[in-house]
């Protein structure tokens, strides 16, 4: 049996359809998911990036996108009524509680179904009624257990959500579904070819402005 660490934000629309996604795209397959709550934001002040929602244009696009793609998935799927939004009230919640399926599925569905504020304090308050953690989620000890989980994310060369780590491999993203399922599979291509893919050097080099 496989193991796998999802890393996830609830922020993040494609984290949402690649867990409402993830059964049916390994069906059928022997594995183990652990759920990986982590801060996107931080990922994107560790390697200098905006998220898409911060740039015009590609935000536009991936709220779009996202949508075609669940109704083409015929998931559910309401943008909240602000986004971005700020995750840590979720993300300690899921924390607090220990980040199982169950767990994930409350949170990503409150932040994606319906239409709502997914920070609105009072919507938190009652997802903490409903989950009851076994941990207070605004005590030092979960905030320091999230900020060290987004830590060996980082360390371990994760640069977004959703990413899937298993046996050191990372697959980012929700269209990496297939590439997941063709790895657990044993896939060649998983040997010699993914390797040389990674060592095409680089001809150009932009400096990042100070």
């Amino acid at each position: 049996m496989k193991h796998i660490d999802f890393h996830l934000d609830f922020i993040s629309p494609y984290a949402y359809l690649a867990f409402e996604q993830l059964p049916r795209a390994l069906e059928g397959l022997s594995y183990e998911v652990a759920y990986r709550p982590i801060l996107f934001a931080a990922l994107l002040k560790h390697h200098g990036q905006l998220g898409p929602a911060e740039i015009p244009g590609k935000r536009e696009w991936t709220y779009r996108q996202v949508l075609w793609q669940a109704q083409a998935a015929g998931l559910p799927m309401q943008m909240p009524s602000a986004h971005p939004f700020n995750p840590l009230g979720l993300l300690r919640l899921a924390t607090a509680c220990g980040p199982n399926r169950y767990v994930c599925e409350t949170l990503f569905r409150h932040a994606w179904r319906g239409g709502e504020d997914a920070a609105d304090p009072a919507r938190l308050q009652a997802l903490q009624q409903q989950l009851a953690p076994r941990r207070d989620p605004a005590s030092q000890e979960v905030k320091d257990e999230l900020k060290a989980a987004t830590g060996q994310a980082i360390a371990q060369g994760v640069f977004g959500v959703p990413t899937f780590a298993v046996d050191g491999k990372l697959f980012w993203g929700v269209d990496s579904l297939p590439m997941l399922r063709a790895y657990l599979e044993g896939h060649e291509w998983f040997g010699a070819p993914w390797d040389e893919a990674a060592k095409a050097p680089a001809a150009v080099s932009r400096v990042r402005a100070g």
